[in-house]
C-alpha cells in the first residue's frame, strides 16, 4: 500500500481485504502515515513486510530493530510478518539492498538463529521470501529449494511465495520454473506475491530479467500462479507495483485477477 493511494482505500470503493505495508516505513511513533494507517486498520486487515532486518548478515538483528518491530506488530496485528532470504547489512555498514547468500551450512545455521531471534521477539511465526537472484555462488552446497526446505523444517518458519522472483530467478538461471516450484515446501505458504519484471538483454543477447515491480504482473508469472494454485489451492495474494505507479483502480483489476484464479470453493481475497 503506497501513500498515493491512503484517500482511496478510505473511499472503500471495492478495497480488497487486505493490504500489505514495508514495516520500515512506519517505525516512527506518529504523524500523517499512521493516523491513515490507522484508519484503514479499522476496516481491513494487514500484512507486513520487512525488508531491513538482514537476516542473511552474520550479526543478528538488535534489540533496538526488534523492540520498533514487536512494538508496530502490537499496534496493528497484522495477519502476517515476512521478511527476506537476504542481507543488507555488514559491520557498521547498511547497503540499500537485499543481497543474496550463500547456501551453505554456515549460512542456514546463522540464518536460522536470526529467524529464531525475530519470531521469539515478535512472539509469531514469520514467512521467508524465495529471492530473485541473478547469479549464484561456487561455494554453495545447497541448491536453493533445499536451503529454502531446510530453513523452514530447522525454524519452523513460514514461505512468503514470490511466484515472479521465481520466474525471474528461471529465467537469468536458466531452470524450469515448475520443477523449482514443486521442490519447494509448499505447505508452509502463508501468502503469495505477484509482480511485473523486466528483461533486458547482456552483451552476448541473452537474456537478463529483472525484478522490477513497475508494470503489470505478466502472462508467464499468471501462467507459474494457476500451477502454485493448483497445488495449495486458495492462498493470500498481493499485487506488488513500487514504480510507475498506477491509480488505485488498475491496482484493484491486478487483484481482482488474482481473486478470480483461485479455487472458487475455497477463494482467499487478495491485496492490492
Amino acid at each position: 500500500m503506497k501513500a498515493m493511494h491512503y484517500r482511496d482505500v478510505l473511499a472503500g470503493d471495492g478495497a480488497p481485504a487486505f493490504f500489505e505495508i514495508h514495516a520500515e516505513n512506519y517505525l516512527h511513533a506518529g504523524g500523517p502515515a499512521h493516523r491513515y494507517l490507522e484508519a484503514i486498520r479499522r476496516d481491513h486487515r494487514l500484512s507486513m513486510h520487512g525488508v531491513g532486518l538482514s537476516l542473511g548478515s552474520e550479526q543478528a538483528p538488535s534489540v533496538e530493530e526488534l523492540s520498533a518491530r514487536a512494538a508496530l506488530v502490537a499496534r496493528y496485528q497484522p495477519d502476517q510478518f515476512s521478511e527476506h532470504l537476504a542481507w543488507c547489512r555488514s559491520g557498521g555498514e547498511y547497503f540499500n539492498d537485499l543481497l543474496p547468500v550463500a547456501y551453505t551450512r554456515q549460512s542456514l545455521a546463522r540464518i536460522v538463529r536470526n529467524v529464531d531471534i525475530v519470531q521469539e521477539s515478535l512472539g509469531r511465526r514469520i514467512l521467508i521470501e524465495n529471492p530473485a537472484t541473478y547469479l549464484g555462488f561456487a561455494a554453495s552446497t545447497f541448491a536453493e529449494t533445499q536451503f529454502i526446505g531446510e530453513l523452514v523444517r530447522a525454524s519452523g518458519c513460514g514461505l512468503l511465495l514470490d511466484v515472479n522472483n521465481i520466474i525471474v530467478s528461471a529465467i537469468n538461471h536458466g531452470f524450469d520454473p515448475v520443477e523449482y516450484l514443486d521442490a519447494l515446501p509448499l505447505h508452509a505458504v502463508g501468502e503469495v506475491h505477484l509482480a511485473g519484471h523486466a528483461t533486458r538483454s547482456d552483451s552476448t543477447g541473452a537474456p537478463i530479467c529483472i525484478d522490477s515491480h513497475d508494470g503489470p504482473v505478466q502472462a508467464v508469472t499468471w501462467s507459474l500462479y494457476q500451477t502454485l494454485l493448483n497445488r495449495i489451492g486458495a492462498a493470500p495474494t498481493l499485487i506488488e507495483w513500487d514504480s510507475n505507479l498506477p491509480d488505485y483502480r488498475t491496482l484493484l483489476d491486478e487483484a481482482r485477477k488474482a481473486h478470480a484464479m483461485q479455487p472458487a470453493q475455497a477463494r482467499v481475497p487478495d491485496a492490492a
